[in-house]
Protein backbone atom coordinates (compact mmCIF):
# COMPACT_ATOMS: atom_id res chain seq x y z
CA UNK A 1 0.00 0.00 0.00
CA UNK A 2 1.28 3.26 -0.87
CA UNK A 3 2.22 5.85 2.55
CA UNK A 4 0.71 9.22 2.01
CA UNK A 5 2.66 11.90 0.84
CA UNK A 6 4.13 14.46 3.45
CA UNK A 7 1.37 16.96 4.27
CA UNK A 8 4.18 19.58 3.88
CA UNK A 9 5.30 19.28 0.33
CA UNK A 10 1.63 18.97 -0.35
CA UNK A 11 0.45 22.48 -0.94
CA UNK A 12 3.68 23.14 -2.76
CA UNK A 13 3.24 20.53 -5.42
CA UNK A 14 -0.76 21.26 -5.79
CA UNK A 15 0.69 25.43 -6.48
CA UNK A 16 3.47 23.89 -9.02
CA UNK A 17 0.70 21.74 -10.68
CA UNK A 18 -1.45 24.87 -11.02
CA UNK A 19 1.13 26.89 -12.57
CA UNK A 20 2.19 24.29 -14.87
CA UNK A 21 -1.81 23.96 -15.99
CA UNK A 22 -2.62 27.53 -16.33
CA UNK A 23 0.78 28.23 -18.40
CA UNK A 24 -0.06 25.11 -20.56
CA UNK A 25 -3.40 26.91 -20.60
CA UNK A 26 -2.33 30.19 -21.44
CA UNK A 27 0.46 29.23 -24.21
CA UNK A 28 -2.50 27.14 -25.95
CA UNK A 29 -5.21 30.16 -25.90
CA UNK A 30 -2.20 32.33 -27.25
CA UNK A 31 -2.03 30.06 -30.03
CA UNK A 32 -5.26 29.95 -30.67
CA UNK A 33 -5.94 33.32 -30.59
CA UNK A 34 -6.21 35.26 -34.18
CA UNK A 35 -4.45 38.01 -35.23
CA UNK A 36 -5.20 41.70 -33.63
CA UNK A 37 -6.30 44.44 -35.04
CA UNK A 38 -3.73 47.02 -36.01
CA UNK A 39 -3.72 50.70 -35.18
CA UNK A 40 -4.46 53.11 -37.50
CA UNK A 41 -6.93 53.21 -40.99
CA UNK A 42 -7.53 49.66 -41.77
CA UNK A 43 -6.50 48.52 -45.75
CA UNK A 44 -8.08 45.93 -47.63
CA UNK A 45 -5.39 43.40 -47.81
CA UNK A 46 -5.60 43.92 -43.35
CA UNK A 47 -9.63 43.61 -43.51
CA UNK A 48 -9.61 40.25 -45.60
CA UNK A 49 -6.58 38.82 -43.67
CA UNK A 50 -8.75 39.54 -40.50
CA UNK A 51 -12.38 38.07 -41.39
CA UNK A 52 -10.27 35.13 -42.78
CA UNK A 53 -8.70 33.70 -39.43
CA UNK A 54 -11.68 35.03 -37.27
CA UNK A 55 -14.55 33.83 -39.47
CA UNK A 56 -16.85 31.26 -37.73
CA UNK A 57 -17.59 29.97 -41.40
CA UNK A 58 -14.52 28.92 -42.50
CA UNK A 59 -13.93 27.45 -39.00
CA UNK A 60 -17.95 25.17 -39.46
CA UNK A 61 -16.62 24.47 -43.03
CA UNK A 62 -12.90 22.90 -41.57
CA UNK A 63 -14.64 21.11 -39.35
CA UNK A 64 -16.49 19.72 -42.06
CA UNK A 65 -13.32 18.51 -43.84
CA UNK A 66 -12.36 17.09 -40.34
CA UNK A 67 -15.50 14.80 -40.59
CA UNK A 68 -15.06 13.74 -43.99
CA UNK A 69 -11.69 12.65 -43.10
CA UNK A 70 -12.92 10.56 -40.46
CA UNK A 71 -15.60 9.00 -42.52
CA UNK A 72 -13.16 8.07 -45.13
CA UNK A 73 -11.18 6.41 -42.33
CA UNK A 74 -14.18 4.52 -41.08
CA UNK A 75 -15.22 3.38 -44.66
CA UNK A 76 -11.68 2.24 -45.55
CA UNK A 77 -11.69 0.58 -42.29
CA UNK A 78 -13.95 -2.17 -44.27
CA UNK A 79 -11.03 -3.30 -46.04
CA UNK A 80 -8.44 -4.03 -43.31
CA UNK A 81 -8.58 -6.89 -41.06
CA UNK A 82 -9.61 -5.91 -37.29
CA UNK A 83 -7.99 -7.36 -33.89
CA UNK A 84 -9.02 -7.21 -30.82
CA UNK A 85 -7.80 -8.52 -27.24
CA UNK A 86 -9.70 -9.11 -24.44
CA UNK A 87 -9.23 -10.04 -20.43
CA UNK A 88 -10.86 -10.82 -17.53
CA UNK A 89 -11.30 -12.34 -14.33
CA UNK A 90 -14.27 -13.85 -13.23
CA UNK A 91 -14.67 -15.31 -9.17
CA UNK A 92 -17.77 -17.49 -8.62
CA UNK A 93 -19.26 -16.58 -5.56
CA UNK A 94 -21.78 -19.89 -5.67
CA UNK A 95 -22.06 -22.63 -8.48
CA UNK A 96 -24.79 -25.36 -9.84
CA UNK A 97 -21.58 -27.41 -9.96
CA UNK A 98 -20.73 -26.93 -6.26
CA UNK A 99 -20.33 -30.86 -5.24
CA UNK A 100 -20.80 -32.28 -8.40
CA UNK A 101 -17.90 -33.69 -8.62
CA UNK A 102 -16.96 -34.80 -4.66
CA UNK A 103 -19.87 -37.27 -4.44
CA UNK A 104 -21.12 -37.56 -0.47
CA UNK A 105 -20.25 -35.28 1.54
CA UNK A 106 -19.05 -38.15 4.30
CA UNK A 107 -16.91 -40.95 3.53
CA UNK A 108 -19.15 -44.40 3.76
CA UNK A 109 -16.30 -47.17 3.95
CA UNK A 110 -12.64 -47.07 4.23
CA UNK A 111 -10.43 -45.04 2.02
CA UNK A 112 -9.25 -47.46 -1.08
CA UNK A 113 -6.08 -48.56 -0.43
CA UNK A 114 -4.04 -51.38 -2.74
CA UNK A 115 -1.47 -53.29 -1.47
CA UNK A 116 1.25 -54.31 -4.23
CA UNK A 117 2.45 -57.70 -2.54
CA UNK A 118 -1.13 -59.03 -2.40
CA UNK A 119 -2.41 -61.44 -4.36
CA UNK A 120 -4.77 -61.04 -8.08
CA UNK A 121 -7.62 -61.80 -6.06
CA UNK A 122 -6.96 -59.22 -3.12
CA UNK A 123 -6.15 -56.40 -5.11
CA UNK A 124 -9.46 -57.00 -7.45
CA UNK A 125 -11.53 -57.29 -4.21
CA UNK A 126 -10.39 -54.26 -2.61
CA UNK A 127 -11.19 -52.50 -6.00
CA UNK A 128 -14.68 -53.66 -6.39
CA UNK A 129 -15.12 -52.71 -2.42
CA UNK A 130 -13.77 -49.02 -3.13
CA UNK A 131 -16.25 -48.71 -6.25
CA UNK A 132 -19.38 -50.20 -4.46
CA UNK A 133 -18.83 -48.11 -1.40
CA UNK A 134 -17.84 -44.78 -3.08
CA UNK A 135 -14.41 -44.50 -2.19
CA UNK A 136 -13.42 -44.32 -5.56
CA UNK A 137 -14.81 -43.70 -9.18
CA UNK A 138 -17.44 -41.71 -7.49
CA UNK A 139 -16.85 -38.50 -9.60
CA UNK A 140 -19.47 -37.53 -12.50
CA UNK A 141 -16.67 -37.73 -14.73
CA UNK A 142 -14.85 -40.49 -13.39
CA UNK A 143 -12.04 -38.45 -11.26
CA UNK A 144 -11.37 -37.67 -7.90
CA UNK A 145 -13.54 -36.50 -5.21
CA UNK A 146 -13.14 -32.93 -4.06
CA UNK A 147 -10.34 -31.43 -1.75
CA UNK A 148 -12.67 -29.24 -0.22
CA UNK A 149 -10.94 -25.75 -1.35
CA UNK A 150 -12.73 -24.96 -4.38
CA UNK A 151 -10.63 -27.90 -6.44
CA UNK A 152 -10.88 -31.28 -7.39
CA UNK A 153 -8.45 -33.83 -7.21
CA UNK A 154 -7.62 -36.80 -9.30
CA UNK A 155 -7.18 -35.32 -13.00
CA UNK A 156 -10.24 -32.86 -12.85
CA UNK A 157 -8.47 -29.90 -11.47
CA UNK A 158 -8.67 -28.07 -14.61
CA UNK A 159 -12.37 -28.56 -15.91
CA UNK A 160 -14.04 -24.80 -15.74
CA UNK A 161 -16.99 -26.48 -13.35
CA UNK A 162 -17.43 -24.61 -10.50
CA UNK A 163 -14.28 -23.00 -10.51
CA UNK A 164 -14.05 -20.27 -7.80
CA UNK A 165 -11.63 -18.00 -9.97
CA UNK A 166 -11.17 -17.99 -13.26
CA UNK A 167 -8.67 -15.56 -15.81
CA UNK A 168 -9.23 -15.74 -19.44
CA UNK A 169 -7.79 -14.02 -22.25
CA UNK A 170 -8.36 -13.75 -25.58
CA UNK A 171 -7.05 -12.47 -29.11
CA UNK A 172 -9.64 -12.28 -31.51
CA UNK A 173 -9.49 -11.65 -35.44
CA UNK A 174 -11.55 -10.74 -38.10
CA UNK A 175 -11.02 -10.34 -42.01
CA UNK A 176 -13.69 -9.21 -44.63
CA UNK A 177 -12.70 -11.44 -47.86
CA UNK A 178 -15.64 -10.85 -50.11
CA UNK A 179 -18.39 -7.75 -49.40
CA UNK A 180 -20.42 -7.63 -52.92
CA UNK A 181 -19.38 -4.30 -53.52
CA UNK A 182 -20.05 -2.75 -50.12
CA UNK A 183 -16.54 -1.50 -49.21
CA UNK A 184 -15.92 -0.40 -52.51
CA UNK A 185 -19.39 1.58 -52.25
CA UNK A 186 -18.57 3.15 -49.16
CA UNK A 187 -14.96 4.37 -49.84
CA UNK A 188 -15.95 6.24 -53.09
CA UNK A 189 -18.87 7.87 -50.73
CA UNK A 190 -16.48 8.58 -48.47
CA UNK A 191 -13.99 10.48 -51.22
CA UNK A 192 -17.27 11.84 -52.65
CA UNK A 193 -18.21 13.31 -49.71
CA UNK A 194 -14.41 14.68 -48.75
CA UNK A 195 -14.20 16.17 -52.07
CA UNK A 196 -17.22 17.79 -51.34
CA UNK A 197 -16.23 19.44 -47.91
CA UNK A 198 -12.87 21.20 -49.53
CA UNK A 199 -15.00 22.84 -52.56
CA UNK A 200 -17.48 23.95 -49.53
CA UNK A 201 -14.14 25.31 -47.56
CA UNK A 202 -13.37 27.08 -50.74
CA UNK A 203 -16.78 28.58 -51.55
CA UNK A 204 -17.06 29.57 -47.73
CA UNK A 205 -13.82 31.30 -47.88
CA UNK A 206 -14.30 33.30 -51.28
CA UNK A 207 -17.82 34.40 -49.81
CA UNK A 208 -16.47 35.63 -46.91
CA UNK A 209 -13.69 37.12 -48.52
CA UNK A 210 -16.28 38.59 -51.60
CA UNK A 211 -18.74 39.88 -48.40
CA UNK A 212 -15.82 41.54 -46.31
CA UNK A 213 -14.52 43.36 -49.86
CA UNK A 214 -18.13 44.57 -50.43
CA UNK A 215 -18.27 46.08 -46.62
CA UNK A 216 -15.18 47.50 -46.72
CA UNK A 217 -16.32 49.71 -49.59
CA UNK A 218 -19.65 50.36 -48.39
CA UNK A 219 -18.50 51.74 -45.13
CA UNK A 220 -15.90 53.49 -47.63
CA UNK A 221 -18.92 54.81 -49.24
CA UNK A 222 -20.50 55.81 -46.30
CA UNK A 223 -17.47 57.70 -45.05
CA UNK A 224 -17.41 59.58 -48.33
CA UNK A 225 -21.03 60.49 -48.71
CA UNK A 226 -21.20 61.60 -45.21
CA UNK A 227 -17.99 63.83 -46.15
CA UNK A 228 -20.30 65.27 -49.37
CA UNK A 229 -23.36 66.02 -47.16
CA UNK A 230 -20.66 67.91 -44.63
CA UNK A 231 -19.52 69.97 -47.32
CA UNK A 232 -22.97 70.94 -48.80
CA UNK A 233 -23.83 71.68 -45.43
CA UNK A 234 -21.57 74.34 -44.85
CA UNK A 235 -22.07 75.31 -48.15
CA UNK A 236 -25.68 75.70 -47.02
CA UNK A 237 -24.95 77.74 -44.18
CA UNK A 238 -22.39 79.93 -45.22
CA UNK A 239 -24.72 80.68 -48.09
CA UNK A 240 -27.61 81.40 -44.74
CA UNK A 241 -24.75 83.85 -42.81
CA UNK A 242 -24.09 85.77 -46.70
CA UNK A 243 -27.68 86.33 -46.85
CA UNK A 244 -28.87 87.14 -43.16
CA UNK A 245 -25.79 89.75 -43.32
CA UNK A 246 -27.68 91.37 -46.73
CA UNK A 247 -30.87 91.32 -44.72
CA UNK A 248 -29.25 92.98 -41.80
CA UNK A 249 -28.02 95.40 -44.00
CA UNK A 250 -31.04 95.97 -45.30
CA UNK A 251 -29.72 94.83 -48.93
CA UNK A 252 -31.72 91.34 -48.83
CA UNK A 253 -35.28 90.65 -47.77
CA UNK A 254 -36.59 88.48 -45.54
CA UNK A 255 -37.98 86.32 -48.51
CA UNK A 256 -34.16 85.61 -49.35
CA UNK A 257 -32.72 84.71 -45.83
CA UNK A 258 -35.99 82.12 -45.47
CA UNK A 259 -34.97 80.33 -48.35
CA UNK A 260 -31.77 80.41 -46.89
CA UNK A 261 -32.33 79.01 -43.68
CA UNK A 262 -34.97 76.44 -45.68
CA UNK A 263 -31.98 74.94 -47.96
CA UNK A 264 -29.50 75.10 -45.08
CA UNK A 265 -32.23 73.13 -42.47
CA UNK A 266 -32.80 70.83 -45.75
CA UNK A 267 -29.59 69.38 -45.67
CA UNK A 268 -29.57 68.56 -41.80
CA UNK A 269 -31.64 65.32 -42.67
CA UNK A 270 -29.34 64.25 -45.04
CA UNK A 271 -26.09 64.47 -43.13
CA UNK A 272 -28.12 62.69 -40.10
CA UNK A 273 -28.86 59.68 -42.50
CA UNK A 274 -25.74 58.91 -43.90
CA UNK A 275 -23.80 59.00 -40.95
CA UNK A 276 -27.03 56.60 -39.65
CA UNK A 277 -25.83 54.63 -43.07
CA UNK A 278 -22.55 54.98 -41.99
CA UNK A 279 -22.53 53.61 -38.93
CA UNK A 280 -24.91 50.75 -39.77
CA UNK A 281 -21.75 50.30 -42.28
CA UNK A 282 -19.09 49.92 -39.85
CA UNK A 283 -20.82 47.71 -37.62
CA UNK A 284 -21.62 45.04 -40.70
CA UNK A 285 -18.00 45.29 -41.07
CA UNK A 286 -17.29 44.74 -37.50
CA UNK A 287 -20.09 41.75 -37.70
CA UNK A 288 -17.62 39.89 -40.46
CA UNK A 289 -14.49 40.94 -38.54
CA UNK A 290 -15.72 39.54 -35.36
CA UNK A 291 -15.01 42.48 -33.63
CA UNK A 292 -17.07 44.35 -31.14
CA UNK A 293 -19.35 47.24 -31.53
CA UNK A 294 -17.41 49.33 -29.46
CA UNK A 295 -14.21 48.72 -31.61
CA UNK A 296 -12.46 52.02 -32.87
CA UNK A 297 -12.39 51.09 -37.08
CA UNK A 298 -11.21 53.63 -39.69
CA UNK A 299 -11.61 52.50 -43.45
CA UNK A 300 -8.95 54.14 -45.56
CA UNK A 301 -10.18 55.92 -48.04
CA UNK A 302 -10.06 54.08 -51.24
CA UNK A 303 -12.60 55.52 -53.50
CA UNK A 304 -10.66 59.18 -54.38
CA UNK A 305 -8.13 57.83 -56.39
CA UNK A 306 -8.85 59.32 -60.07
CA UNK A 307 -6.70 55.72 -61.51
CA UNK A 308 -8.73 53.63 -59.33
CA UNK A 309 -6.29 51.17 -59.97
CA UNK A 310 -8.06 47.13 -59.05
CA UNK A 311 -7.81 46.27 -55.53
CA UNK A 312 -4.29 44.56 -54.81
CA UNK A 313 -5.68 41.27 -53.51
CA UNK A 314 -7.61 40.95 -56.97
CA UNK A 315 -5.28 42.22 -59.48
CA UNK A 316 -4.02 39.72 -61.06
CA UNK A 317 -7.41 37.94 -61.65
CA UNK A 318 -9.01 40.76 -62.70
CA UNK A 319 -6.50 41.58 -65.08
CA UNK A 320 -7.49 39.20 -67.86
CA UNK A 321 -10.73 40.09 -68.14
CA UNK A 322 -10.29 43.48 -67.85
CA UNK A 323 -7.66 43.74 -71.06
CA UNK A 324 -10.84 43.12 -73.49
CA UNK A 325 -12.46 45.88 -71.92
CA UNK A 326 -10.02 48.46 -73.61
CA UNK A 327 -12.26 49.42 -76.49
CA UNK A 328 -14.32 52.38 -77.49
CA UNK A 329 -16.95 50.36 -79.05
CA UNK A 330 -19.30 48.83 -75.42
CA UNK A 331 -21.05 46.65 -77.96
CA UNK A 332 -17.42 45.43 -79.30
CA UNK A 333 -16.08 44.43 -75.90
CA UNK A 334 -19.69 42.89 -74.45
CA UNK A 335 -19.37 40.71 -77.65
CA UNK A 336 -15.45 39.67 -76.45
CA UNK A 337 -16.53 38.97 -73.09
CA UNK A 338 -19.35 36.99 -74.28
CA UNK A 339 -16.98 34.81 -76.24
CA UNK A 340 -14.09 34.11 -73.87
CA UNK A 341 -14.00 30.95 -72.13
CA UNK A 342 -15.51 30.74 -68.47
CA UNK A 343 -13.52 29.80 -65.80
CA UNK A 344 -14.03 26.38 -63.52
CA UNK A 345 -16.78 27.05 -60.44
CA UNK A 346 -16.23 25.50 -57.59
CA UNK A 347 -20.07 25.12 -57.43
CA UNK A 348 -19.96 22.75 -60.70
CA UNK A 349 -17.10 20.88 -59.30
CA UNK A 350 -18.99 20.75 -55.89
CA UNK A 351 -22.26 19.67 -57.83
CA UNK A 352 -20.14 16.96 -59.56
CA UNK A 353 -18.77 15.82 -56.47
CA UNK A 354 -22.34 14.84 -55.54
CA UNK A 355 -23.22 13.73 -58.57
CA UNK A 356 -20.21 11.23 -57.69
CA UNK A 357 -21.56 10.47 -54.04
CA UNK A 358 -25.04 9.70 -55.43
CA UNK A 359 -23.71 7.00 -58.01
CA UNK A 360 -21.43 5.49 -55.18
CA UNK A 361 -24.67 5.37 -52.93
CA UNK A 362 -26.48 3.41 -55.56
CA UNK A 363 -23.64 0.46 -56.06
CA UNK A 364 -23.70 0.54 -52.00
CA UNK A 365 -27.34 0.33 -52.40
CA UNK A 366 -27.48 -2.61 -54.82
CA UNK A 367 -24.46 -4.62 -53.38
CA UNK A 368 -26.50 -4.97 -50.22
CA UNK A 369 -28.35 -8.23 -51.57
CA UNK A 370 -24.79 -10.29 -52.42
CA UNK A 371 -23.66 -12.38 -49.93
CA UNK A 372 -20.32 -11.45 -47.71
CA UNK A 373 -17.74 -13.69 -46.40
CA UNK A 374 -15.61 -13.27 -43.41
CA UNK A 375 -12.92 -15.57 -41.95
CA UNK A 376 -12.75 -15.25 -38.67
CA UNK A 377 -10.00 -16.94 -35.73
CA UNK A 378 -10.25 -16.76 -31.85
CA UNK A 379 -7.04 -17.37 -29.36
CA UNK A 380 -7.48 -17.74 -25.84
CA UNK A 381 -5.58 -18.54 -22.66
CA UNK A 382 -7.09 -19.60 -19.41
CA UNK A 383 -6.42 -20.72 -15.81
CA UNK A 384 -8.16 -21.55 -12.65
CA UNK A 385 -5.86 -21.11 -10.21
CA UNK A 386 -6.91 -21.46 -6.67
CA UNK A 387 -6.21 -18.41 -5.46
CA UNK A 388 -6.96 -14.59 -6.94
CA UNK A 389 -3.93 -14.16 -8.75
CA UNK A 390 -3.18 -15.72 -12.36
CA UNK A 391 -1.39 -19.07 -12.60
CA UNK A 392 1.05 -19.63 -15.18
CA UNK A 393 1.49 -23.36 -14.59
CA UNK A 394 -1.71 -24.02 -15.48
CA UNK A 395 -2.36 -21.99 -18.34
CA UNK A 396 -4.70 -23.66 -21.06
CA UNK A 397 -5.19 -23.07 -24.76
CA UNK A 398 -8.44 -22.29 -26.83
CA UNK A 399 -7.92 -21.66 -30.98
CA UNK A 400 -10.32 -21.40 -33.43
CA UNK A 401 -10.31 -20.49 -36.82
CA UNK A 402 -13.44 -20.41 -39.28
CA UNK A 403 -15.48 -18.48 -41.74
CA UNK A 404 -19.11 -16.97 -42.02
CA UNK A 405 -21.26 -16.23 -45.24
CA UNK A 406 -24.16 -14.40 -45.08
CA UNK A 407 -26.64 -14.09 -47.94
CA UNK A 408 -29.92 -11.88 -47.51
CA UNK A 409 -32.76 -13.77 -48.70
CA UNK A 410 -35.80 -11.92 -47.72
CA UNK A 411 -35.88 -7.94 -46.94
CA UNK A 412 -39.30 -7.12 -47.17
CA UNK A 413 -38.69 -4.91 -50.14
CA UNK A 414 -36.19 -2.81 -48.26
CA UNK A 415 -33.49 -3.78 -50.76
CA UNK A 416 -35.67 -2.85 -53.56
CA UNK A 417 -36.67 0.50 -51.86
CA UNK A 418 -33.14 1.98 -50.84
CA UNK A 419 -32.13 0.84 -55.05
CA UNK A 420 -35.21 3.38 -55.78
CA UNK A 421 -34.49 6.30 -53.68
CA UNK A 422 -30.78 6.42 -54.96
CA UNK A 423 -31.55 5.79 -58.14
CA UNK A 424 -33.84 8.92 -57.82
CA UNK A 425 -30.65 10.33 -55.76
CA UNK A 426 -28.71 10.10 -58.69
CA UNK A 427 -31.40 11.48 -61.57
CA UNK A 428 -31.53 14.40 -59.50
CA UNK A 429 -28.02 14.84 -58.90
CA UNK A 430 -27.78 14.72 -62.64
CA UNK A 431 -30.32 17.06 -63.26
CA UNK A 432 -29.19 19.74 -60.40
CA UNK A 433 -25.34 19.89 -62.16
CA UNK A 434 -26.86 20.14 -65.76
CA UNK A 435 -28.93 22.97 -64.19
CA UNK A 436 -26.10 24.68 -61.82
CA UNK A 437 -23.88 24.36 -65.59
CA UNK A 438 -26.11 26.89 -66.87
CA UNK A 439 -26.62 28.75 -64.44
CA UNK A 440 -22.82 29.02 -63.66
CA UNK A 441 -22.24 30.21 -67.42
CA UNK A 442 -24.82 33.09 -66.76
CA UNK A 443 -23.88 34.22 -64.08
CA UNK A 444 -20.08 34.34 -65.18
CA UNK A 445 -21.15 36.32 -67.86
CA UNK A 446 -23.58 38.88 -66.11
CA UNK A 447 -20.31 39.42 -63.64
CA UNK A 448 -17.93 40.41 -66.42
CA UNK A 449 -20.66 42.71 -68.21
CA UNK A 450 -21.67 44.73 -65.14
CA UNK A 451 -17.94 45.46 -64.73
CA UNK A 452 -18.05 46.30 -68.00
CA UNK A 453 -20.61 48.54 -67.14
CA UNK A 454 -19.50 49.66 -63.61
CA UNK A 455 -16.40 50.92 -65.16
CA UNK A 456 -18.02 52.47 -68.34
CA UNK A 457 -20.09 54.42 -65.56
CA UNK A 458 -17.09 55.71 -63.14
CA UNK A 459 -15.38 56.61 -66.66
CA UNK A 460 -18.76 59.07 -67.57
CA UNK A 461 -18.40 60.72 -64.45
CA UNK A 462 -14.97 61.71 -64.90
CA UNK A 463 -15.81 65.15 -65.63
CA UNK A 464 -18.67 65.56 -63.94
CA UNK A 465 -17.38 66.26 -60.56
CA UNK A 466 -14.94 68.99 -62.08
CA UNK A 467 -17.54 70.86 -64.26
CA UNK A 468 -20.22 70.72 -61.52
CA UNK A 469 -17.75 72.40 -59.06
CA UNK A 470 -16.71 74.83 -61.82
CA UNK A 471 -20.28 75.87 -62.05
CA UNK A 472 -21.64 75.79 -58.09
CA UNK A 473 -18.25 78.29 -58.35
CA UNK A 474 -19.90 80.61 -61.30
CA UNK A 475 -22.86 80.89 -59.32
CA UNK A 476 -21.92 81.10 -56.25
CA UNK A 477 -19.55 84.51 -58.21
CA UNK A 478 -23.36 85.61 -59.52
CA UNK A 479 -24.61 85.21 -56.90
CA UNK A 480 -22.43 87.68 -54.95
CA UNK A 481 -22.63 90.55 -57.96
CA UNK A 482 -26.35 90.24 -57.89
CA UNK A 483 -27.03 88.59 -61.14
CA UNK A 484 -27.43 85.28 -60.10
CA UNK A 485 -30.40 84.19 -58.05
CA UNK A 486 -30.68 81.42 -54.86
CA UNK A 487 -32.21 79.18 -56.62
CA UNK A 488 -29.78 79.04 -59.08
CA UNK A 489 -26.99 78.50 -56.56
CA UNK A 490 -28.96 75.91 -54.63
CA UNK A 491 -29.10 73.74 -58.13
CA UNK A 492 -25.57 74.02 -58.38
CA UNK A 493 -24.70 73.22 -55.14
CA UNK A 494 -27.22 70.33 -55.39
CA UNK A 495 -25.37 69.19 -59.12
CA UNK A 496 -22.41 69.18 -57.35
CA UNK A 497 -23.60 67.16 -54.60
CA UNK A 498 -25.07 64.97 -56.40
CA UNK A 499 -21.78 64.71 -59.13
CA UNK A 500 -19.73 64.02 -56.23
CA UNK A 501 -21.92 61.49 -54.67
CA UNK A 502 -22.07 59.33 -57.82
CA UNK A 503 -18.58 59.38 -58.44
CA UNK A 504 -18.22 58.02 -55.11
CA UNK A 505 -20.88 55.18 -55.90
CA UNK A 506 -19.51 54.40 -59.22
CA UNK A 507 -15.96 53.74 -58.03
CA UNK A 508 -17.55 51.60 -54.95
CA UNK A 509 -19.29 50.04 -57.84
CA UNK A 510 -16.33 49.04 -59.96
CA UNK A 511 -14.20 47.46 -56.69
CA UNK A 512 -17.02 45.65 -55.89
CA UNK A 513 -17.33 44.10 -59.53
CA UNK A 514 -13.50 43.77 -59.89
CA UNK A 515 -13.88 41.73 -56.59
CA UNK A 516 -16.88 39.52 -57.52
CA UNK A 517 -14.84 38.81 -61.50
CA UNK A 518 -11.92 37.53 -59.38
CA UNK A 519 -13.81 35.69 -57.07
CA UNK A 520 -15.86 33.82 -59.40
CA UNK A 521 -13.94 30.39 -59.07
CA UNK A 522 -14.93 30.19 -55.60
CA UNK A 523 -18.12 31.97 -55.19
CA UNK A 524 -21.62 29.91 -55.20
CA UNK A 525 -23.26 30.70 -58.16
CA UNK A 526 -25.98 33.35 -57.99
CA UNK A 527 -29.75 32.36 -59.40
CA UNK A 528 -31.11 36.31 -59.11
CA UNK A 529 -32.02 38.12 -62.19
CA UNK A 530 -29.77 40.93 -63.23
CA UNK A 531 -30.85 44.36 -64.10
CA UNK A 532 -33.91 45.96 -63.00
CA UNK A 533 -33.45 47.59 -60.11
CA UNK A 534 -29.93 48.31 -60.56
CA UNK A 535 -30.52 50.11 -63.77
CA UNK A 536 -33.68 52.09 -62.14
CA UNK A 537 -31.56 52.87 -58.99
CA UNK A 538 -28.89 54.06 -61.26
CA UNK A 539 -30.79 56.36 -63.65
CA UNK A 540 -32.57 57.84 -60.33
CA UNK A 541 -29.03 58.80 -59.12
CA UNK A 542 -28.34 60.75 -62.28
CA UNK A 543 -31.70 62.35 -63.42
CA UNK A 544 -31.15 65.73 -62.85
CA UNK A 545 -33.53 67.00 -60.43
CA UNK A 546 -34.37 71.04 -59.96
CA UNK A 547 -36.42 70.96 -56.35
CA UNK A 548 -34.27 71.43 -53.28
CA UNK A 549 -36.03 68.59 -51.44
CA UNK A 550 -35.90 65.82 -54.39
CA UNK A 551 -33.06 66.62 -55.22
CA UNK A 552 -31.82 65.50 -51.41
CA UNK A 553 -33.93 62.77 -51.02
CA UNK A 554 -32.09 61.16 -53.74
CA UNK A 555 -28.90 61.79 -52.53
CA UNK A 556 -29.79 60.49 -49.51
CA UNK A 557 -30.71 57.03 -50.46
CA UNK A 558 -27.87 56.72 -53.23
CA UNK A 559 -25.91 54.80 -50.80
CA UNK A 560 -28.63 52.97 -49.70
CA UNK A 561 -29.66 51.78 -53.53
CA UNK A 562 -26.20 51.05 -54.68
CA UNK A 563 -25.38 48.88 -51.88
CA UNK A 564 -29.40 46.98 -52.49
CA UNK A 565 -28.00 46.98 -56.28
CA UNK A 566 -24.65 45.16 -55.75
CA UNK A 567 -25.99 42.88 -52.83
CA UNK A 568 -28.54 41.66 -55.40
CA UNK A 569 -25.94 41.09 -57.63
Amino acid sequence: MMKPMCPRLQPFRSAVLCLCVLAGASSAAAQALPPQLPGGQLTLEQVLEIAQARSEAVAIARAGIDRADADRIRARSGLLPTLSLSAGYDRSLASEFEGVFSGSSSTPCAPFTLNPQGSIDARVAEIERAIDCGAVGSSFFGGGSSAGNGTTEGGLGDLPFGRTNTWRATLTFSQNIYSGGRNGAQTAVAAAERTAAGLALRTTTGQLVFDATQAYFDAALSARLVEIAQATLDQADATLRQVQAGFDAGTQPEFEVLRARVNRDNQSPVLIRQRVDRAVALLRLKQLLDLPVTADLEIADALRDETLEPPAPFAQQVAAVESAMKTTDSAAAIAQQLSTPLPRRAAVDSAEADLERARASLRLAEAQKMPSVTVNSSYGRVTYPAGVFWDFSSLRTNWTIGASVQVPILTGGRQRGDELAARADVDESRIRLQQLQEQSGLDTRVAWVELLAARATWEATAGTVEQATRAYQIAEVRYQAGVGTQLELSDARLLLQQAEANRAQAARDVQVARARVALLPELPVSTAVPGGAGARATVERQTPVQPQQTGTGTLQTSGVQGAQTQAGR
